[in-house]
């Protein structure tokens, strides 16, 4: 009689215990991300010209400036304030989403 080998214990954790670890990690990851996407981020440019509000999921939600940003004779001036104050938003967006997710990715790449 031969013995069969044991594939459902992997270091004292079976197969069915795995799938279960790996299932509650997966819902885990999908709430932290679902609250990041419920938050609001905000970029300032420099000297709070333009405020730029973004979603969580990326998307913008507001757009404030201020009159002194407003030069018709340097439109490129505000265009770097927008450009500024939307990529910080963005910035805060990705610290969230690896101070909240970077956990469970931790030398997986």
């Amino acid at each position: 009689m031969s013995k069969k080998p044991n594939f459902g214990a992997m270091g004292g954790m079976n197969m069915q215990q795995m799938m279960k670890q790996a299932k509650k990690m997966q819902d885990q990851m999908a709430q932290e991300q679902q609250n990041i996407t419920s938050q609001e981020f905000v970029g300032k440019s420099a000297e709070d010209l333009v405020t730029a509000t973004l979603t969580g999921d990326h998307r913008l939600k507001n757009l404030e400036i201020d009159q002194e940003a407003i030069d018709p004779d340097d439109p490129d001036m505000l265009q770097d304030l927008i450009i500024d104050a939307v990529n910080k938003g963005l910035r805060g967006i990705d610290e969230a989403t690896q101070a909240s997710l970077g956990k469970y990715t931790k030398g997986m790449i």
